[in-house]
């Protein structure tokens, strides 16, 4: 097992794999804003930085590729992006799901959704070795990430599932305690981080 987790370590940071990751995020990133457009025509601009949640989120994950690219680490980026990617990826796929349960089977674009936001949570995982953040970096996602709950379900700015809409307070409620156990995932790798420093010398 060892063995094979060293292979795949080697595999995902490899320059090249690397490229090619960013090159694919690059264009889902792009992707989901174009998917946001109709939600954001609607929207008050003081609150376009909160509706495009998931490619925000992958945005986060492409800066973090950059910084390894270069060799340094962008600490707030790696927070920002392990909390956001594994809290919009499961996200998305229960809401997925759950709609699925509502209105039967999910459409080829509904399980493109699916595949695509549960990737972008498996990266997250997978580079969990190569993040350099501290507790501070954490802080920070931590704030941004709760003030994204409050503008999303107070504010009424949450993504738009419309046959789930009459779910809000339980969907807001389900997203403030995803929101906690991401923001202490983060923590431990924070708290972990010595035990990685050897691995994230592998560029």
């Amino acid at each position: 097992m060892r063995q094979l987790w060293t292979q795949l370590w080697f595999l995902l940071t490899h320059r090249t794999f690397l490229w090619l990751l960013l090159v694919v995020n690059i264009g889902g990133t792009i992707y989901g804003y174009i998917w946001y457009g109709g939600q954001l025509a609607n929207t008050e601009p003081i609150f376009y930085l909160f509706v495009p949640d998931s490619p925000t989120a992958s945005l986060f994950f492409c800066l973090v590729i950059i910084g390894w690219l270069r060799g340094t680490n962008y600490r707030l980026f790696e927070a920002l992006a392990l909390i956001t990617l594994v809290k919009y990826g499961i996200w998305a796929d229960v809401m997925n799901f759950w709609t699925a349960y509502e209105t039967g089977p999910l459409s080829p674009i509904g399980w493109m959704l699916v595949v695509s936001h549960f990737a972008m949570a498996l990266q997250a995982v997978l580079y969990i070795p190569k993040y350099d953040f501290g507790y501070v970096s954490v802080a920070i996602a931590a704030v941004w990430t709760l003030h994204n709950d409050v503008i999303d379900y107070v504010f009424g700015q949450m993504p738009i599932y419309r046959s789930i809409t009459k779910y809000a307070e339980y969907i807001g409620y389900f997203t403030f305690w995803l929101s906690i156990f991401c923001i202490a995932l983060a923590f431990y790798v924070s708290k972990q981080r010595g035990l990685f420093a050897h691995m994230r010398n592998t560029r």
